[in-house]
């Protein structure tokens, strides 16, 4: 399992210290963008996210739930290794999004909705990276897991076979639910609440790789 902190949990006003202190145990930072439209949440857009990397050094994993992330997508500076993920019902066209964050140089991945239809994704799966499957209603952090992912994550994983594509699982993941995501398939894990509500920020991120396990 890899675990990517997510910073929508994190205090704003001290991003990048509580990025950095929990970057010893972070296989990535997830980043939510939201544009207020797409989801009724306002958080913050490519100054901020391009600002944050100074002294960071773990990949990005960038998720853009807004309703243009093909205008949008090309303003975020990536390095190596970074991931830029959209959403299947936003307005642009799948096929040209992932053909602009390609030609930013960031992989690509595609997310949906949890009452979205898991089909509506499958055409898409052989041109992406990643699959993030939202185990929330997208737009707020502290939210309650929803069970019903972990049907959806196998049923993913099912669809997906032997090619190279990771399936990624965000939100409400805590020690109690973290294994049945990983077991159902999930390699990437994204926890905010879990790690960031806790005084002892690494020893949360033990705990959720122990209960992995």
């Amino acid at each position: 399992m890899k675990l990517s902190p997510s910073l929508l949990s994190a205090d704003f006003g001290r991003l990048r210290d509580e990025a950095r202190e929990v970057e010893p145990l972070a296989d990535s930072f997830h980043l939510d963008v939201m544009d207020g439209h797409f989801v009724p949440n306002l958080t913050f857009g490519p100054p901020v996210a391009n600002g944050l990397r100074l002294g960071l050094k773990r990949p990005f994993d960038i998720h853009l739930m807004i309703d243009r992330p093909q205008v949008y997508a090309p303003q975020f500076t990536v390095l190596p290794g970074d991931i830029l993920t959209f959403h299947v019902e936003a307005k642009d066209d799948p096929h040209e999004t992932i053909a602009t964050i390609r030609a930013t140089g960031a992989k690509a991945g595609i997310s949906l909705r949890p009452a979205t239809a898991l089909a509506r994704i499958f055409p898409y799966i052989d041109l992406v990276d990643l699959v993030l499957v939202m185990s929330v209603e997208p737009g707020f952090g502290g939210q309650a897991f929803r069970r019903e992912a972990i049907g959806r994550i196998r049923d993913l994983h099912r669809e997906i076979g032997e090619r190279p594509v990771l399936i990624a699982v965000d939100g409400g993941i805590g020690p109690e639910n973290v294994r049945d995501v990983v077991q159902a398939g999930a390699e990437i894990v994204v926890a905010g609440s879990a790690i960031f509500r806790e005084r002892d920020r690494l020893g949360a991120m033990r705990a959720l790789m122990e209960a992995a396990r």
